[in-house]
C-alpha cells in the first residue's frame, strides 16, 4: 500500500486544489469514464483540467480512448470531478495503484462515486451499444488495492453485500425512463487482461452468473465501499463476448461502440447527477 494511502491522497487533493485554484468547493459526484466514455466531459461547464502525469502519484494514461486528465466543473447543475481516464493492472500497475484515484476524489470530498466502462457481452440478449447498470460484480482479477496495513479512516472488512447502491439504481432507471432510454441490468466481471476471453472462459463467466465481462472497474470500487462512497456504476456492451460473435475482437471496435452510443450515456449520466443534492 506505500505510496498510495490516505496520506498520499490527501496531499494529492492538496496538490490537485492549489492547482486549480478550488478553494472550499466540494464536489457532489465523481466520475471515472471508461474506454471511449470521455467525451461526457466536455459537457461539464467552467471545467477546470489537470493532467493525470501533474498529479501527485499518478502515471500517464496509456490506453486508447483514455485522455488522462482531471475535470473539475459543474454538470446537471452540480459540481462534480471527472476522471477522464484510469489505471488498469493490465498496464502493469499494482492493484494499490489502480484503486488510487477513488482515494483523491474521496480526500477531494466527493462521497458518491459513478465508475462506468466497455465491456463485453456475456448474456446471449445482451447487443453492442447496450447500456448495463451493474447491480453486483465478481472480482476475478486476483488482486485487492485492500491487501496491505489497515488505514485510518477505512473499513478493514468493507460489506459488499451491496457494493452498489440501491437508491442510485434506482434514480438512474428513474432517469434513463423519462428520457427514453433502454437500461439493462447485470452482474460485472472483472477479469486481469489484456486478453480477451477465450469461448471456454465465456461459457465459465455465464455459468458463474456474469452478464458483461471487463478489465476495469472492480479495484476502484472496492476502494470506495471501504471509504463507505455510495456507488453506481454503468456498462457499456460494446460487442458479444468470444464464441458469441462471429466476428474477431478488436480495441478499435470497442471505441467505435462507445462512439456510437456516447450521446445517450452522456444524457444518461447528466440527469442522473441533476438529481443529486448537493
Amino acid at each position: 500500500m506505500s505510496g498510495f494511502g490516505p496520506t498520499e491522497a490527501r496531499a494529492a487533493a492538496d496538490a490537485i486544489r492549489a492547482s486549480l485554484a478550488l478553494g472550499d468547493e466540494m464536489p457532489v459526484v465523481a466520475i471515472v469514464l471508461g474506454s471511449g466514455l470521455g467525451g461526457l466531459a466536455r459537457r461539464i461547464g467552467g471545467s477546470k483540467a489537470m493532467p493525470f502525469a501533474d498529479i501527485p502519484g499518478f502515471p500517464i494514461a496509456t490506453v486508447q480512448g483514455h485522455a488522462g486528465t482531471l475535470v473539475w466543473g459543474t454538470l446537471g447543475g452540480r459540481v462534480v470531478i471527472a476522471l477522464a481516464g484510469r489505471f488498469h493492472l493490465y498496464e502493469g500497475h499494482s492493484a494499490a495503484l489502480s484503486g488510487y484515484a477513488i482515494r483523491v476524489v474521496h480526500a477531494l470530498g466527493a462521497r458518491t462515486l459513478i465508475v462506468s466502462n466497455a465491456a463485453g457481452g456475456v448474456r446471449r440478449t445482451f447487443e453492442p451499444g447496450d447500456l448495463m447498470v451493474i447491480e453486483d460484480h465478481l472480482n476475478l482479477m486476483g488482486r485487492s488495492p485492500l491487501i496491505g496495513p489497515e488505514n485510518v479512516g477505512e473499513a478493514r472488512f468493507p460489506d459488499m453485500s451491496e457494493p452498489y447502491d440501491r437508491g442510485l439504481i434506482r434514480t438512474l432507471r428513474a432517469v434513463a425512463l423519462a428520457q427514453g432510454i433502454s437500461l439493462r441490468e447485470g452482474t460485472y466481471a472483472g477479469l486481469l487482461g489484456p486478453t480477451y476471453e477465450t469461448r471456454a472462459e465465456v461459457r465459465m463467466l455465464d455459468r458463474l452468473g456474469a452478464d458483461a465481462v471487463g478489465m476495469s472497474t472492480v479495484p476502484e470500487v472496492l476502494v470506495a465501499r471501504a471509504l463507505q462512497m455510495r456507488v453506481l456504476g454503468i456498462s457499456c456492451i460494446t460487442n458479444l463476448a468470444c464464441g458469441l460473435s462471429p466476428h474477431a475482437l478488436s480495441h478499435s471496435d470497442v471505441l467505435e461502440t462507445t462512439t456510437r452510443v456516447a450521446q445517450d450515456f452522456e444524457r444518461l449520466i447528466e440527469g442522473f447527477i441533476a438529481q443529486q443534492s448537493d
